[in-house]
């Protein structure tokens, strides 16, 4: 009969470690917006230049920024999904 081994992952002596639900989920959260809800996802750099629809100014390659979308839509979580804008932080941020 095969032994079984322990994990090596966690040694039975260390304490638990709580989920940081922010690496868990990718950084997405959910925030009510004007009675709305939206999903919003913070980005470290893109390697891509955006249009900021909060003050219509380009969001530069490698800046961090929020790409934000409507949770739902009435055409569907895809159509929300495929509408979705990338946000400066501090645009953003004054919108809510």
């Amino acid at each position: 009969m095969p032994t079984s081994r322990r994990s090596s992952k966690r040694p039975y002596a260390e304490p638990y470690r709580e989920l940081n639900m922010d690496v868990a989920t990718g950084g997405r959260r959910i925030v009510d917006r004007r009675g709305e809800d939206w999903t919003v996802q913070k980005v470290r750099s893109s390697e891509k230049s955006y249009m900021c629809p909060g003050c219509n100014h380009e969001i530069s390659p490698g800046t961090p920024h929020i790409v934000a979308w409507a949770s739902d839509s009435l055409f569907g979580r895809d159509a929300a999904l495929a509408a979705r804008r990338h946000w400066h932080v501090n645009c953003w941020n004054g919108q809510e």
